[in-house]
């Protein structure tokens, strides 16, 4: 019999990894990963069917979590989102790709004319 008079507390599995990652249960699968997939509709079975290293409990948990906290972890979700669009425009910058198949089409050739 479950006493919820004395409260039930339900650990939510999370874990952030030393690369600042926040993955779930003890698995390399990330909450954003999780998140992405739920709100794309996929239900918890679907998720641990993509991601079959996740426990369904696990998926349950955090998918509870996130509906308790929504506002918050909706936050975080916008955090992450913009912090990948600057890490994409910055990479974009650093790496030119004007004209790259044009300059690889051209490296081949001196390379084939050579042989």
């Amino acid at each position: 019999m479950l006493d919820i008079e004395n409260g039930v507390t339900i650990k939510v599995p999370l874990r952030i990894d030393r690369d600042g990652a926040v993955r779930v249960g003890r698995t390399r699968v990330s909450l954003l990963s999780v998140l992405t997939a739920f709100l794309s509709g996929d239900t918890p079975e679907q998720i641990v069917q993509s991601f079959p290293t996740l426990d369904l409990s696990d998926v349950y948990a955090v998918i509870g979590y996130y509906l308790a906290n929504r506002d918050q972890v909706d936050a975080w979700l916008k955090a992450e989102e913009e912090e990948g669009e600057r890490i994409r425009r910055e990479a974009e910058a650093d790496f030119d790709q004007t004209g790259i198949r044009e300059r690889l089409l051209k490296r081949k050739a001196e390379r084939h004319g050579s042989e």
